[in-house]
């Protein structure tokens, strides 16, 4: 008898016969069969498995109690790497890309090309009104007065929080106004090639779970908006076990806003500014509307703006301190990935007096009609309700007439829009920029936000929400991550490089270019990373409940100063006593690289010879 091997995998109930190519018909075989999944069966076993080879051409299996599928592997490694292929995102750009790795490079992570960088200073006007008009927002200003300040004093607090945090968002969107480039390709800078993708995942995971709670906000929304067409809905019955955490109403309604949102992921970043400009215009409209109606119904302002400040002197002072704290933890994220949409500036200085102005005076705006409609609930219905979609939910309440019911559903309809905008600028934007870096050959900004769709879907954001302690804590702490980050960037651009980018050596893994640093990662980078966040340790363990000393919850106060300010400090000693390559004496903004000429040379020469060709064609 002959023993041999054959190309083909036998799968059997309990195990399977494995054989590899078969030998050349000249040769003799002295192969031995392998047994998969039998260890215990011999060979000789007739009972269970008997093989039969008369001769190399002609083999024979004789089954006993078992049935054998037989499998090409060959056909399922061609039907993986077609599963493979077609999952791949396409690339237009490939060609002229400096590097063919495509871990590292993709379209979205290249520069932006001209015809795409179509933001003006009006865009992103647009884009931070659009941004600052949602719930989260309009109730800002309730923990501060709950903590004993006065409307004024709670006022003043947020023009001061989002007035000192502007001009970060300038700094680090500076690089990508005048790179044009995206978040996980500036971070490459500081934190090295394959060192960003930590940073990056960071605030991708950020972006996916904001995404979820500003779904689950959404979902009440539209709650009130069906209740002011069919009463019915709030009477649905419930269905679903209380473990699920929410109630077959609830969750009908949240699913509705999750849909409805999914087309606005679709269109590509440079053309989502007209959503952003149709926001802009509705929902103010709604907010001044509604502040109006409900100073009309108190026949007055209420008495929050009449109420003193029940606080004083230091304690004043830190509570004060806490909130700013407060608007600069709500604004981290966007100040990180400011890149994302500087990128799309159709000049360098499009997105800098445009987001001076623009960011503390639409947010101040917003927590004052926040502040002036929560104050005149209270005259209404004798207590303050701070949450604009509660406050609509009891208009429903009264029996309503049709102009009633009219009006609830427009300012619910336009904080549907509002919701919706915030979740795409804020969050499916940022998601998708962050994923395409960590999945450049398989996820772009289009399905990176559909990623960050489903993640805030399945996440069950309705039980973060339903505990707001939990939710604040959380939050607190995704602030010191990120303004470590946020601090090492800003102090690689503009003090350790000064303007100075090598835009050619973000796509490449070579040693010796500018962000390849030690195997990929800066260590320079790491160490003030871990610094920024080590001062701020103690202080976030007193946030959870923890006795700490009171330094050290005075220090977590300012916890995006303290981890900002350390995080660079370090950053700059480490990059002055140990170099990087490109670091500069003089602040100049320039690709040493010349990467956008040599594109615009290739563009050039394509065009070129695709004229040529097509002459040449025309005359034969």
């Amino acid at each position: 008898m002959k023993r041999f091997k054959i190309h083909h995998i036998f799968f059997s109930l309990g195990g399977a016969v494995k054989r590899h190519s078969p030998p050349s018909r000249h040769r003799r075989a002295r192969d031995t069969v392998i047994l998969v999944g039998l260890p215990h069966l011999p060979l000789r076993d007739a009972d269970s498995l008997t093989l039969v080879a008369t001769t190399v051409e002609d083999i024979r299996f004789t089954l006993h109690r078992r049935f054998i599928q037989v499998y090409d592997l060959s056909q399922l490694m061609d039907f993986a790497r077609q599963l493979l292929k077609a999952l791949e995102v396409p690339h237009t750009r490939e060609e002229r890309a400096p590097s063919d790795l495509q871990f590292v490079s993709s379209d979205d992570l290249l520069p932006v090309p001209i015809e795409e960088r179509t933001w003006t200073p009006f865009s992103y006007v647009a884009f931070w009104t659009s941004t600052s008009i949602n719930v989260g927002t309009w109730m800002i200003t309730s923990s501060m007065i709950v903590m004993g300040m006065s409307w004024w004093q709670a006022w003043l607090t947020i023009w001061i929080g989002y007035g000192v945090m502007t001009p970060f968002v300038v700094l680090l969107g500076r690089p990508g106004a005048v790179f044009h480039v995206t978040f996980p390709v500036v971070n490459r800078a500081s934190f090295g090639i394959f060192g960003s993708l930590w940073c990056v995942f960071n605030r991708a995971a950020m972006a996916c779970i904001w995404y979820g709670v500003q779904s689950s906000i959404g979902g009440s929304c539209v709650l009130v908006m069906l209740r002011a067409i069919w009463p019915s809905v709030n009477n649905i019955p419930n269905s679903m076990p209380l473990s699920s955490g929410t109630n077959t109403r609830d969750f009908m309604c949240f699913l509705i806003f999750w849909v409805i949102s999914l087309p606005f992921i679709w269109p590509p970043v440079h053309t989502i500014r007209h959503f952003f400009t149709f926001k802009t215009i509705v929902s103010p409209i709604a907010c001044v509307i509604f502040m109006i109606w409900c100073i009309v119904k108190a026949k007055g302002v209420g008495p929050i703006v009449k109420q003193p400040a029940t606080i004083h002197g230091s304690e004043l002072a830190w509570a004060m301190i806490s909130s700013v704290g407060i608007c600069l933890s709500n604004l981290i994220t966007l100040t990180t990935n400011a890149p994302d949409f500087g990128s799309r500036a159709k000049t360098p200085s499009a997105p800098v007096m445009s987001q001076l102005l623009s960011i503390p005076l639409s947010y101040g705006l917003v927590c004052l009609f926040g502040v002036i409609v929560s104050s005149s609930s209270q005259t209404i219905y004798g207590e303050v309700i701070w949450s604009p979609v509660d406050l609509l939910g009891m208009f429903l309440d009264d029996d309503p007439s049709p102009a009633t019911r009219f009006g609830v559903w427009f300012i619910a309809f336009s904080l549907i829009i509002a919701q919706i905008g915030t979740n795409i600028c804020a969050n499916s934007v940022s998601a998708g920029c962050d994923l395409t870096a960590l999945f450049p050959r398989f996820i772009n900004i289009r399905r990176g936000g559909y990623i960050s769709a489903i993640v805030g879907l399945v996440m069950c954001p309705w039980n973060l929400v339903s505990s707001s302690s939990r939710f604040s804590s959380y939050i607190s702490a995704y602030s010191v991550f990120l303004s470590a980050i946020a601090g090492v960037m800003a102090t690689e651009y503009w003090f350790v490089r000064k303007g100075h980018y090598n835009v050619a050596d973000f796509y490449v893994t070579r040693k010796g270019s500018w962000y390849w640093y030690n195997y990929g990662f800066n260590p320079r980078a790491y160490a003030a990373y871990v610094a920024g966040i080590a001062i701020n340790v103690v202080g976030f363990a007193g946030n959870t409940g923890t006795p700490v000393p009171a330094a050290a919850t005075h220090i977590f106060d300012l916890s995006f100063f303290t981890g900002f300010g350390t995080a660079s400090i370090v950053y700059y000693l480490l990059s002055r006593v140990f170099p990087v390559p490109g670091a500069a004496d003089i602040f100049e903004e320039i690709d040493v690289s010349g990467y956008e000429e040599k594109m615009a040379s290739c563009d050039e020469d394509t065009k070129s010879k695709d004229d040529s060709t097509e002459k040449e064609l025309s005359t034969a």
